[in-house]
This record gives C-alpha cells, structure tokens and sequence, in this order.
C-alpha cells in the first residue's frame, strides 16, 4: 500500500518520483484497510535533510505491505538552519505545537550531526526531551535513529556514550541474539550500515534493562529495545534507511573536508561497502590527495564509483521495518478495544486529510 503524507505538504522529490498529489479524506481509506499514522521528527542538517525523508519515505513505502501508512513531517526548531534549509521546513514541515495537538500510532525520531561532546549542551536539547517525554505518553511505539539513540538513553536512564578511536563506517553484518517479533522472518545475520563516532556499551543497556536484539563482532550493539511508559522504543545505532548511495556521498564530504583542512586525517574508507575494483580506484585517489593536499582535487574524485553500489541491506531494513509497522498495528488495534487516549495537553484527535 501507499505511503502518503499528511497535511497537503508533500516534498517535490518524493512528489516526482510518486507523480501523485491528490488530497483525499483518511476516512476512506480507514474503511478499506488497516492504516497506521506516523511523525517523523527528522533533525538532519541541510545538507541531509532532504535525502533523508526520501530515504524514510521509500523505506515506509517498502515495507508497508498491505497497510497504509500516513506521515507527518516534523523537526525541531533549535537544530541550526541555512536560510535555504529553513525554507525547506516552512515549505513542507510542521512545528511541534502541531505535534502536541494530533495523535499519531508512532514516531520516528533521526538525529543530527553533534556539535558538542555532551549532547546534554546541544541547543535542542531540552525540545528534543521533550519530544521523548511525549512519545512515552502518546505512541505505541518510537523509533530513534543513530544520535537520536544516544540521547534517549542519556535522557531516560543517564547511560553515556563512549568515544571510537575512528568513525564506524561502513556496512556491518550483525546477528540475532534474541528471539523478538521485530526479528521475525529475518537472515541469520542482519546488514545495516553505521556512520559514527560514539558507542553505546551493551553492559551499560542491559543493566538498565534495555533488550539487544542483534549485534555485531565489528560494530558492536545494533539494534535493541525497551518499554518506557505506553510507548515501545526502538533504537539503532546503524542507519537501514539509508540509500546505496548514502554511505559513499558521508565519504566524499569526508574527503572534501581533509581537502579544505577541515579535519586533521584522511578518512576511513566504508566497510564491507565498495567491490574490489571500486576500493582500488579509490585507494588510488587517496594517494594523490595524501601527496599533494589541495581541494582542487576533489574534481578528480572518481564519481563513476557510485553506479557499482549495491543496497545489500535492503531485505533486512525491509523486514525489521515491517514487523515494526505490524507491532505498531496490532498494539493499536488492541488499544482501540479502550477508551481513546488523549495527548498530554488533553487535545481531541482532528480530522485528518492525506497527500496521495
């Protein structure tokens, strides 16, 4: 079925790649199928704002099966914005005022690129809490992206991230080591990629009682979960959303800011990523820029790398996706049975519209 957004605010990309934009009623669609509705909260900066609610769109999209699922754009006001960037949120985004007035079955929260070492002195920090604080009271269930995890744990159970010697980058296998719905149907071992400079300890979760779900030799915790309050949470500390390209464009940037001397080291190629042929081209363009570092180089990039990329991770995003969006169903189906749930400010659920 058709992802679809809601509030007649529908991002051009994903309007070209649909050709659809016809307002119609949810009621309708209520009546001819399950449906689940979403916000996702996407704080990635300008730069990758846009890529990424096009890569939570198709992910969405993939794995809805047979349910609709609606989506409402938010993004928290404190993250730093470009004049260009803020037009993207006036254009299709809504502010978290909006946000305390709808009901939505659950939210998905993405992080953004940390400016500071303690999350705790970023300037959205106390809108983000609160954010949190109003899943856990509000949605069946809340997915937190990468940052996004990190800060939850700090915020709901004080648990702190730990520095890597170098950014975990690249597409890392990791294995199920517990029996759980979101694992369903899914390989032995899980791709997904990571893109990271912190960790989370598996000792400091499970001691806060914080369920791993799978975890890998190399990138160490995956995916794991908890209960807090009505709301189910959800974190990764990979990235399935991401596109094949993803992962090869962070690199590239990486690249560009060595060049500029933004950044002391040359990057870390991405694991488990490029073919053979791809990673020696690339090694090969290394070399010249560690001999003669100027950012005029950066027009020699071999850009043809990317036509070889291979989304390998696409079944196991696909899977853990849809069996979140079946946990979210049949968590709202069993609540319908009670008395409605209102917000925290006591708000009445309005009549939706969607973007198809």
């Amino acid at each position: 079925m058709p992802l679809i957004i809601e509030g007649g605010r529908v991002p051009s990309r994903w309007v070209e790649k649909k050709r659809s934009s016809v307002v119609v009623p949810i009621d309708l669609y209520v009546k001819r199928a399950e449906c689940v509705s979403l916000a996702l909260i996407n704080n990635m900066p300008d730069a990758a704002i846009e890529d990424t609610e096009l890569q939570f769109f198709e992910l969405l999209d993939d794995a809805s099966g047979d349910a609709f699922v609606f989506l409402k754009l938010y993004s928290l006001t404190e993250v730093p914005r470009t004049d260009r960037g803020q037009r993207h949120l006036n254009d299709f985004y809504f502010g978290l005022d909006d946000l305390w007035a709808n009901r939505f079955d659950g939210v998905i929260v993405t992080g953004t690129e940390p400016r500071q070492p303690d999350l705790r002195q970023e300037p959205y920090w106390s809108a983000l809490t609160d954010v949190l604080d109003w899943a856990e009271r509000n949605t069946v269930s809340t997915v937190l992206s990468c940052l996004a995890a990190h800060a939850g744990v700090l915020h709901s159970d004080g648990i702190q991230r730990h520095l890597l010697p170098d950014k975990k980058f690249g597409v890392f296998e990791s294995a199920t080591v517990s029996d759980h719905e979101f694992t369903r149907h899914a390989t032995p071992l899980l791709r997904f990629p990571h893109s990271r400079w912190n960790e989370l300890k598996e000792n400091a979760l499970t001691a806060c009682g914080y369920e791993v779900l799978t975890k890998s030799d190399q990138a160490g915790v995956d995916v794991f979960v908890k209960q807090k309050k009505k709301s189910l949470f959800v974190h990764f500390q990979g990235h399935p959303e991401y596109q094949a390209e993803t992962l090869f464009k962070e690199y590239r940037r990486d690249i560009k800011r060595f060049l500029r001397g933004e950044r002391e080291n040359y990057p870390t190629m991405p694991q488990g990523y490029f073919d053979q042929a791809s990673a020696e081209i690339l090694a090969d363009f290394q070399r010249t820029a560690l001999a003669d570092r100027r950012e005029e180089h950066l027009a020699l990039f071999p850009e043809t790398v990317a036509k070889s990329l291979q989304k390998t991770w696409q079944p196991s995003a696909t899977c853990i996706y849809r069996n979140w969006l079946r946990y979210v169903l049949a968590k709202t189906a069993e609540a319908s049975k009670f008395a409605p749930v209102t917000d925290s400010y006591g708000a009445a659920e309005p009549r939706r519209s969607a973007v198809l």
